[in-house]
Parts: structure tokens; C-alpha cells; sequence
């Protein structure tokens, strides 16, 4: 029995064309040739929202990438006889004898990564506690950030 409105026509085929490889990326290319693309972040006005996620991300990523290669790197000198290398006693003798512009062009991007990740952290619990979810929130929060993160930087390197 056929449902009512249902068609009764016996199943058709969809009409197929074999193409070669070459024939096939043409139509594609030119498919895409005409496809509308997502402009470029470049034309957007910069904001602190996104820059500030984007500067989250480059200092989480970078202070993990340290912090593995100096793990492996302690590890690895232990295994390999070259375990004086990374003892607490020579790396500090070694800092000891940098110049002072060594020393502040080390410690400075090291620091200000630290603290811009530590606050922005918290800015994002208290987010998640429902806390500054404003427009005007959001941008007070965010300049709070910028703002302990110079002052916490500049007290980093004065140690």
C-alpha cells in the first residue's frame, strides 16, 4: 500500500559524469574561484578582548615551552654526566656573573608573561563566577590586568 501523496514513480538514478582527475580539480578550482571568503582579521579595529586572549595564549604557550625544555634539559644533564650544568649552585654563580643588562633583558619578558598569565587567569575566574561580564566590566577588567601586570613586572625585576 502507498501512502497517500506519496510518488509513485519507480526510482530514478541522479544523472552522474565520469571526469578525469584533471577535469574534476578544474571544476573545483573554479568553484572556489567564486566562493565568498571571511575578510581578514587585519581589517578589524584591534581590541583589548582579543588581544588580550591572543597575548594569553603566546604567554601560557611560552612559559610551558620553557618550563618543559628547562625539565628535560635538568633531566637529560643528570643522565648524561653534565649534571653540574643545571645544579642550583652553578646556575646561580653563572646569573651572578651577567651584566645588569643581561640579567633585566632576561628577567623582564619572563616576568611579564608570568604575571600577564597569572592575572588574566584570574580575570577569567572571576568570569567564570559570573563577574565582569559586562562590555564596560570586560574593558575595566582588562585594563586592571594591563595595569597590576606592569606593576607586578616592575617588582619582579627589582628582585
Amino acid at each position: 500500500m502507498v501512502a497517500r501523496g506519496a510518488a509513485t514513480k519507480p526510482n530514478s538514478k541522479p544523472a552522474t559524469t565520469s571526469l578525469t582527475p584533471d577535469d574534476s580539480l578544474r571544476i573545483l578550482n573554479e568553484q572556489r574561484s567564486v566562493r565568498p571568503s571571511s575578510p581578514h582579521f587585519t581589517i578589524y579595529q584591534p581590541q583589548l578582548t582579543w588581544l588580550g586572549s591572543i597575548a594569553n595564549r603566546i604567554t601560557g604557550t611560552g612559559l610551558s615551552v620553557g618550563m618543559y625544555a628547562y625539565a628535560i634539559a635538568y633531566f637529560g644533564a643528570l643522565h648524561t654526566g653534565y649534571g653540574e650544568l643545571v645544579s642550583s649552585g652553578y646556575l646561580t654563580s653563572l646569573v651572578a656573573s651577567f651584566p645588569f643588562w643581561l640579567k633585566l633583558s632576561l628577567k623582564a619578558p619572563i616576568a611579564a608573561a608570568f604575571n600577564f598569565h597569572t592575572w588574566n587567569g584570574i580575570r577569567h575566574l572571576a568570569w567564570d563566577m559570573g563577574y565582569f561580564i559586562s562590555v564596560k566590566g570586560c574593558y575595566q577588567s582588562g585594563y586592571a590586568v594591563l595595569g597590576v601586570t606592569a606593576l607586578g613586572t616592575v617588582g619582579l625585576c627589582m628582585l
